[in-house]
């Protein structure tokens, strides 16, 4: 009789510390130098609003993505909690949305970083698809190398991304108290169904709080080290947003920092900056605002590869993805292969629809979260169950508030991965 050896494991590396940074270094980039002027351009100054309700859904999303992650810490985040408390079809589900949505923000990230490098140097914008393709492959090298690695570059983009926030948050104190609230009034200037997109679009500036339960292979204790470095990152990242949303609005008003549908202007808080305290303030802002996008990318990688990991342990993907290097440090070809499909989304350069996309694929990756968690026995539990329906019907509502195009193209991307894993399986 043979024996089947397991897979080997992902060394344990992370303690709460790291986590969290990863976490932060996941969520603030794109979302708040980004998105939140989106949402403002949907819902004026009520965005603040949206930003609290998205806020209070990721709450209840990562509480959820915690106590899974904690009595689960594998790699894969909701593929493998799909496969372990539902069924195969709901955790091909949440892989292929993850797969879909955060490589597109990937290559989203790496555009925004190459524009932003290239307003400072003054190139020609012919330039941007070669920048964010060397970009790319700047940070899939630094993968390669390791968490540990990753780690500390991780922790400088962060540092940086958070002084140059603050540096934001200060030169716009005194402008509020200037002008008071004459920027944020009328407060509902736009439709409930406005806001509500406004919250499902702000709802994706969160989510970098997965790459901790994606990762929870590698962490050290991970039943603590996982929720304690969850709740950290979302209530530090519900401060900074709420807090960037109001000062921005109620210094420069809603039509500087909102973006407007079809404006080609992705840098509101550059361009607040800007108005507020000159160009100086604006390179300061366009200096946090790449670092961040290295952040964004660093870490979409590292989740990306790790979801890769666990669909190819489970034959979801080709075997060979799930291979490790040979210090087991980190997923090579898994690594690998994001890194090529994030340079051939950089290529195709069509990422308008990007943010929407990703909010509709994301709610729909959470909503499987979520109904897992609900499945999760009493001694496993860590949080009451309501928090579960709360954070399951929350993001189905919302997914269905982005643009019908999008969602209608999501769900027909749902249906058409479920037929191949459906022939898949049948053939195996």
């Amino acid at each position: 009789m043979s024996v089947s050896n397991p897979p080997p494991q992902l060394k344990r590396e992370l303690g709460v510390f790291g986590a969290t940074l990863m976490g932060l270094g996941s969520i603030i980039g794109t979302g708040v130098f980004v998105s939140i002027g989106i949402a403002t351009g949907i819902a004026g100054p009520a965005v603040i609003l949206a930003v609290a309700i998205a806020a209070m859904v990721a709450t209840c999303n990562g509480l959820n993505s915690a106590q899974l992650a904690a009595n689960h810490p594998v790699s894969g985040g909701t593929y493998e909690y799909g496969y372990k408390y539902l069924t195969p079809a709901f955790g091909f589900t949440a892989g292929l949305m993850f797969l879909v949505a955060k490589t597109a923000s990937a290559a989203t990230a790496a555009l925004g970083f190459a524009g932003y490098l290239l307003n400072i140097v003054g190139l020609n914008a012919h330039w941007v698809v070669p920048i964010a393709i060397l970009i790319v492959v700047i940070m899939t090298l630094i993968v390669l190398s390791g968490i540990r690695r990753s780690n500390v570059a991780n922790t400088l983009i962060v540092s940086i991304t958070l002084l140059s926030l603050g540096f934001f948050i200060i030169i716009c104190l005194p402008r509020v108290a200037e002008v008071g609230v004459d920027n944020l009034t009328p407060f509902f200037a736009s439709s409930p169904g406005a806001i509500l997109h406004a919250s499902a679009l702000m709802f994706v500036a969160y989510t970098g709080y997965g790459r901790i339960a994606t990762m929870g292979e590698e962490a050290r204790s991970p039943r603590k080290t996982i929720p304690k470095a969850m709740i950290v990152c979302l209530l530090l990242t519900m401060t900074l947003y709420i807090t960037v949303a109001t000062v921005g609005i109620g210094a420069v008003g809603v039509d500087v920092l909102g973006i407007a549908a079809g404006q080609t202007q992705a840098a509101p808080l550059e361009l607040a900056a800007r108005s507020v305290a000159g160009t100086g303030a604006g390179f300061v802002l366009a200096v946090g605002a790449m670092t961040a996008m290295l952040g964004v990318l660093l870490n979409l990688i590292l989740g990306l590869s790790r979801v890769l990991l666990a669909m190819g342990r489970r034959a979801d993907a080709p075997r060979f993805l799930a291979r490790l290097n040979r210090q087991e440090t980190a997923p090579h070809w898994a690594v690998i292969v994001v890194g090529g499909a994030i340079a051939l989304l950089v290529l195709l350069g069509n990422v308008r629809i990007t943010w929407s996309f990703s909010a509709f694929s994301v709610l729909i990756y959470y909503a499987v979260t979520n109904l897992a968690a609900l499945k999760l026995s009493q001694s496993e539990r860590l949080y009451p169950v309501w928090i579960g329906w709360v954070g399951l019907l929350s993001c189905l509502f919302l997914a269905f508030w982005v643009d019908s195009a999008i969602w209608q193209v999501g769900l027909g991307l749902i249906v058409a991965g479920l037929i191949w894993h459906k022939v898949r399986q049948a053939v195996s």
